[in-house]
């Protein structure tokens, strides 16, 4: 430890390559002034629950001044605390404080758009077609005789148009902006330098308080082709994984690598190709990225066989690790998704809201999928609450919904805000000891059970088994994992010297191979044999 509260070099020499990074979505993790809402004083109280829990870092979905259009992606000012979390004095002393705890905490930062608040695109709104305040946004002329006619045919990430109309000074229709995601969310100009050169300066702002490390927001998305030609139906080459990227993280590293203590950046990207993914994993740009064909595997030995080998073979060609992940704030917790009849790996395109889930089930396969997912070489993250067992809340009356996904698409796609509930502590009703104001959404009168208070007790609680899980995993190392035949149906591999992992996916119950020892399973071993959708750690 620094004198400055940083965790030091030495101590964290490639800290990143395997570390269990757990994800705060701050409005739903803990309440500190009862307002309903969560915020820095909250995360701050569960600081000591987050290092028992066995974590490496803490990342934080955005912190900055923000309407909350879209949960705080829309950034009004990427230099400052939203109030509603606290102020830029408390978060530098929650750094000091989880540094003080040997945890690291790692913050977004949201390149691709900004709030329609922000100073820059208010700006732009004022000034005149052609000036240089609108070359740092996508503002064009419409098409038609009357420009009455967006710029192309692109769709919002969110449902609808990719282009809203501006009414311009004198009052008369004007040009057209880009926003991939919300109407409130414009789309920067990565061509503009200032937009290049405001976003380092960021950079340097918040790794001179502290902060180690930045996870990227739609990472693929920066660059757009300059043509904005229309597209196809699922078509994103225009506006996803342009070449120009690979220039703006390069600049990105040498600041990150100017830092003591490994300064880390993780890249968001939804791209198809895992080899395209890993370009941007070279040594000189960014240090990992989250693998979403993992998170979208369906339950299936021979397709989790599929994506472990292919994400361990692309990031082996250019040096980095892997990162899994399971759930996160923008998908449907995997306790659902593994509860639902038929594919099971949707997550983000197709919630399938309002078809049966049997809990049972989904719990039973988040705890074996927890095992697989500790036992992977690579990076580990951990979205709060799925360590508690929690599942989709998919009853959130209409009225509360706050997802803008919800409004644009007209109800036809629910959106978020179900896997952003806020957390439930402890106590025999809501709020659950997340505050003492009513929580900003509704939680399930269920999750009495599934307080950490009352897992943190009970020894097969799915807390329990993370816990138990995350300090055995440290003891795996870098070894690489070598798969067993263990039957098509039987997911198998080793790693470090004598360890053994199984998940049964079969329907009948698998006798054991010889073993010492049982380090961990996923549920009961009933006469040393492993039941269906069970997953074991074993010493050989």
């Amino acid at each position: 430890m620094t004198a400055s509260g940083q965790l030091s070099t030495t101590e964290g020499s490639a800290w990143w390559r395997s570390a269990a990074i757990y994800q705060v979505y701050i409005r739903s993790f803990a309440d500190g002034n009862g307002d309903g809402v969560g915020d820095l004083t909250g995360v701050r109280s569960k600081l000591d629950y987050l290092a028992g829990l066995g974590v490496d870092a803490i990342w934080f979905t955005p912190w900055y001044p923000s309407p909350m259009d879209d949960g705080g992606y829309d950034v009004a000012d990427f230099r400052d605390i939203e109030p509603l979390f606290g102020t830029l004095g408390e978060a530098e002393q929650l750094l000091t404080e989880a540094h003080e705890l040997g945890i690291r905490v790692i913050i977004d930062i949201v390149p691709n758009h900004c709030s329609d608040e922000h100073r820059w695109f208010r700006a732009a709104l004022a000034a005149a077609p052609g000036s240089a305040e609108r070359q740092r946004f996508w503002f064009r002329p419409g098409r038609g005789p009357d420009g009455s006619e967006p710029p192309n045919n692109w769709k919002s990430r969110f449902g609808g148009p990719a282009w809203t109309r501006v009414t311009e000074a004198d009052g008369s229709p004007g040009e057209w902006y880009l926003h991939l995601y919300s109407s409130r969310q414009p789309d920067f100009n990565w061509d503009s330098p200032d937009i290049r050169a405001e976003f380092e300066d960021v950079l340097r702002f918040w790794f001179d308080r502290g902060v180690d490390g930045f996870r990227v927001d739609v990472a693929d998305g920066l660059v757009k082709d300059p043509v904005l030609p229309d597209v196809d139906d699922g078509d994103e080459t225009p506006f996803s994984d342009q070449e120009g990227l690979h220039e703006i993280y390069r600049s990105w590293r040498k600041i990150a690598d100017s830092y003591p203590g490994e300064k880390i950046l993780v890249g968001e990207m939804w791209l198809p190709d895992m080899s395209r993914a890993a370009r941007y994993l070279r040594r000189d740009e960014l240090h990992s990225a989250f693998n979403f064909d993992f998170l979208t595997c369906p339950w299936d030995p021979g397709r989790f066989r599929d994506v472990i080998s292919r994400t361990l073979r692309a990031h082996e060609e250019v040096g980095a690790p892997a990162a899994w992940v399971l759930s996160n704030h923008d998908v449907t917790r995997h306790v659902t998704r593994y509860g639902r009849s038929g594919d099971t790996g949707f997550a983000f395109a197709d919630r399938l809201h309002g078809t049966p889930v049997d809990r049972v089930l989904g719990t039973r396969r988040a705890r074996a999928a927890a095992l697989l997912t500790l036992s992977l070489p690579g990076g580990l993250y951990v979205y709060q609450g799925e360590e508690l067992g929690l599942w989709e809340v998919e009853d959130i009356p209409s009225g509360l919904r706050q997802d803008p996904v919800w409004a644009r698409t007209q109800g036809a796609d629910p959106g978020r805000d179900g896997c952003r509930v806020p957390i439930p502590w402890s106590g025999q009703a809501s709020p659950f000891g997340f505050g003492e104001g009513e929580p900003w959404l509704p939680q399930p009168a269920e999750w009495v059970a599934y307080t950490a208070e009352a897992e943190a007790g009970d020894p097969d609680s799915m807390l329990s088994l993370y816990r138990r899980g995350l300090a055995l995993r440290s003891s795996l190392g870098e070894p690489a994992l070598s798969w067993l035949d263990a039957g098509p149906d039987v997911l198998a591999f080793s790693r470090a010297p004598g360890f053994v992992f199984l998940l049964n996916f079969s329907a009948a119950p698998v006798q054991l191979p010889a073993h010492s020892e049982v380090l961990l399973a996923s549920g009961p071993l009933p006469d040393g044999l492993l039941p269906t959708d069970t997953a074991v750690w074993l010493r050989s």
